[in-house]
């Protein structure tokens, strides 16, 4: 098994390459990654045909956007988990899905770990976490509610009862503290 410096070693080179239309290294993007995008798309849109519909969107928008990927900026899952969560949002919003509970999604037939457990593994992750547990419990519920279950700020506020307004500036203050904590590097 490759270990996890490694595997994003060669997940950024594909992707390099990728955004110079290699279809192999398209292809290997794919094989690494689909497993997990699809997990983060099936937890967000909560139906399998939606799922794999979404999915195949998020490989159109990385072969036309992989030119873009700065690997400086972020690892390459997290760009990967990102552009799937932002487009099974989307998804979500124009066909007039309410939030559901993970307790409420089918079994995922997929037995690998979602993108998410793959990152948390990752040493950056587990200092993300750490700064995570720093910030007081309301910031910090909204952000891993809308950034790792893909809740919106709309849905989140409804569920805290709270104006949108409020609950946009407790992710908004969370964040800035989480970038100065992961600044800090403690």
């Amino acid at each position: 098994m490759t270990n996890p410096a490694e595997a994003r070693a060669q997940l950024t080179e594909a992707l390099m390459l990728t955004g110079k239309q290699d279809r192999v290294a398209f292809r290997d993007v794919y094989r690494l990654t689909s497993a997990k995008l699809f997990g983060i798309c099936l937890r967000i849109c909560a139906d399998r045909q939606a799922a794999e519909d979404v999915l195949h969107e998020v490989y159109l928008i990385v072969w036309r956007r992989a030119g873009a990927f700065e690997p400086g900026r972020a690892s390459p899952i997290t760009w990967l988990a990102t552009i799937a969560r932002n487009r099974a949002i989307d998804w979500r919003r124009a066909n007039g899905r309410a939030w559901v509970a993970m307790d409420d999604v089918p079994e995922m037939v997929d037995a690998s770990p979602l993108a998410s457990d793959t990152i948390i593994a990752d040493q950056t992750a587990h200092r993300l976490v750490d700064c995570l547990d720093e910030l007081e419990e309301r910031p910090r519920s909204a952000i891993r509610n809308a950034f790792f279950d893909g809740a919106t700020y709309a849905e989140l506020a409804v569920r805290q009862d709270v104006p949108l307004g409020t609950l946009k500036s407790w992710v908004r203050r969370g964040l800035m503290r989480l970038k100065e904590c992961l600044d800090r590097g403690d």
